[in-house]
């Protein structure tokens, strides 16, 4: 994990130049360290993150722009512009876009733990069951499956 510095990582730019295709979302990495770690993220249309949990982070998430449908601890929630969602360790949480566009977000995780090793490694992974198994080393905990990127409606 990379030491802190003070600095500015410039717009449509990622850490070292860096961004990962996760199952056709786009992370790019704005910052890290051992305490935290920020990435921008670009859903596509009907794409979704599947119910997980994080046992040892705090996750949040900034939306940039549009709106985005969540599960957090099995309640249906909708974030929009400007909202942020706080996802505390331990609770269950999902995100779908449904807005019919693609939705921009700023996501940050405290403590990083393994997540930036993580998005390394799944990084053009195209099956998602495998997606799965992976994050379990990486202290992602994935649910049964979703069928379908719909379950909350706005």
């Amino acid at each position: 994990m990379r030491t802190e510095s003070a600095d500015i990582t410039r717009n449509h730019t990622g850490l070292d130049g860096v961004s990962w295709n996760i199952l056709g979302q786009v992370y790019v990495p704005k910052q890290a360290s051992e305490d935290s770690f920020a990435w921008h993220a670009t859903f596509p249309e009907e794409t979704f993150v599947p119910p997980h949990t994080h046992p040892h982070q705090d996750e949040y998430i900034y939306v940039l722009d549009g709106h985005i449908d969540l599960l957090i601890a099995g309640e249906k929630r909708n974030a929009r512009a400007g909202d942020l969602v706080r996802m505390p360790r331990g609770i269950e949480h999902a995100f779908f876009n449904n807005s019919g566009r693609a939705v921009h977000a700023l996501f940050w995780a405290a403590p990083a733990g393994k997540l930036v090793e993580l998005y390394q490694r799944i990084h053009n992974v195209a099956n998602p069951a495998e997606v799965v198994a992976i994050a379990r080393e990486y202290d992602v905990l994935f649910g049964p499956p979703v069928s379908s990127a719909r379950p909350v409606q706005p």
